[in-house]
């Protein structure tokens, strides 16, 4: 394929990726509490990244201003995408590289099974990609009998344990390092018997392990942090080196990339490639920044092949206020901030995109009604928002999601849901002082409930639904409307 024209926007498609999980966020978070390691996993990783990135941002004087350039960037690239990819395209072509568009997951997973079985190949290695985490496109490679090596040290914990990701950034973030030498020793051929939990023990023994691989490996594919219209440049960030390794030495190289993975020129990679690294391992920069322009003769993969990637992404674009989604530079700085991320972890999620992103991404690409709790799954403390180096307003997509769904649930159904009729009768008691004042009388009658925590755990259905997930406060011995006819009433 060589054209833009992708079709009327759809949807991910089911049954393919992991975009829907199958629980509810709720149900999936309640597992997730009651593992109090996990719980301990987290908090430690999380609260170590925010005092890395909040250090390296007080460096700079002019973040704000990085911000919303990288914000402004964004909304202009969005607002032109046809254009840039056009020119990305043509560009990729020109220096000796191939262009495949694929409008799902469906597609996406048939071109590289394509291109690995056409060359013969039957195991291929893998730099971190969230994009072929999100078309599930390790288990159609197995399915077509090639084997995927994950590279990335987290990655390949997780797919040695036999896991999903739970973060962005560090797919293993729900691992310690006990866990992480009991999955090598069982999992890892010819790994030392005696391997300890030391961090340089454990990163020697993935090193000879991947050696081999990289060693022997002739085709290798990625992801990309950025491609650049201008020139057909593809660009990887990374921390360990196993992405270079994957760039260089293997025959050929097949490249899964979202198309809102486009920026216009190599002068926008200046905000980014400041905003990246800080906000994701709170770094000043990535240790490695491998860019490469389609094919170069005797250095380097000698075929180059570029999918670009829908899946969802024109859907999310049709919405002017939810393509803002699409600004996300998979830094994963709103997970490492987010109350609700750190003690329920990403499984609960149930999509490759975890966390506050997540719940406003997967939505959109899914439909909303495939992923219809992931956007309650927030406080709307809006710390996403403070720490997102894009500047997505997570909160006030979230709300929007929230608001189409139940417009979704208003039509789909014609009998009122019980929500419904609890929001009315709300709505008709607020609407009225009288009204409002005698509920407040009435509601003294739970403090019962409360006297010895001073809080409720437990109330009566319809009420069993806020209680079932939250304590409510204990009703005041006075209302407010009382205390100030006492107190100021005279005045």
């Amino acid at each position: 394929m060589s054209s833009t024209d992708l079709g009327m926007p759809a949807v991910a498609p089911r049954g393919v990726g992991h975009l829907r999980g199958e629980q509810s966020f709720p149900a999936a978070a309640r597992t997730a509490l009651a593992d109090s390691q996990l719980r301990r996993n987290l908090g430690h990783a999380t609260r170590t990244i925010r005092t890395k990135r909040a250090s390296v941002v007080a460096e700079l004087d002019d973040w704000e201003q990085l911000r919303l350039a990288g914000e402004a960037l964004k909304t202009a690239t969005m607002a032109r995408l046809d254009e840039h990819l056009e020119r990305l395209e043509k560009a990729v072509q020109a220096r000796g590289g191939v262009v495949h568009w694929a409008r799902d997951a469906n597609e996406a997973n048939a071109i590289v099974t394509g291109l690995v079985a056409a060359t013969g190949e039957s195991e291929v290695v893998k730099v971190k990609s969230m994009a072929t985490q999100e078309i599930g496109l390790n288990e159609a490679l197995e399915a077509a009998g090639i084997t995927a090596h994950e590279t990335d040290l987290a990655e390949l914990i997780v797919q040695l344990g036999g896991d999903m990701p739970s973060h962005i950034l560090v797919p293993a973030i729900h691992r310690n390092r006990a866990e992480i030498r009991d999955i090598f020793l069982r999992e890892m051929p010819g790994v030392d018997p005696q391997l300890t939990t030391e961090p340089r023990r454990l990163a020697m023994a993935a090193r000879a392990h991947l050696r081999e691989r990289f060693l022997r490996a002739k085709v290798a594919i990625s992801g990309a942090n950025f491609g650049v219209a201008d020139t057909g440049t593809l660009l990887v960030a990374e921390s360990e080196g196993n992405g270079r390794m994957c760039l260089t030495l293997p025959d050929t190289l097949i490249t899964v990339m979202g198309i809102e993975k486009v920026v216009p020129t190599w002068q926008d990679l200046e905000v980014f490639l400041q905003l990246l690294p800080r906000s994701s391992t709170g770094e000043r920069m990535n240790p490695y920044n491998s860019a490469w322009t389609g094919v170069t003769p005797g250095d380097g993969p000698q075929t180059f092949h570029l999918v670009l990637l829908d899946n969802g992404r024109t859907a999310a674009l049709a919405d002017e206020m939810g393509r803002t989604a699409l600004h996300c530079i998979r830094c994963s700085a709103c997970l490492n901030v987010c109350p609700v991320y750190e003690r329920a972890g990403g499984h609960a999620y149930g999509s490759v995109y975890p966390g506050p992103i997540g719940a406003v991404l997967s939505p959109q690409l899914t439909g909303v009604e495939d992923n219809a709790s992931l956007p309650y799954a927030s406080s709307l403390c809006g710390a996403c928002f403070d720490a997102c180096p894009v500047r997505i307003d997570i909160p006030s997509l979230l709300v929007r999601l929230r608001a189409r769904h139940v417009d979704e649930q208003r039509s789909a159904h014609r009998v009122p849901s019980a929500e419904a009729l609890s929001m009315a009768a709300a709505a008709w008691v607020m609407a009225s002082p009288t009204r409002f004042a005698a509920a407040e009388k009435a509601s003294r009658a739970a403090r019962l409930l409360g006297r010895a925590s001073g809080r409720i755990s437990a109330l009566p259905p319809p009420l069993s639904a806020w209680t079932a997930s939250r304590d409510a406060p204990r009703p005041p011995a006075e209302t407010f409307r009382e205390w100030w006819a006492r107190n100021r009433g005279a005045s």
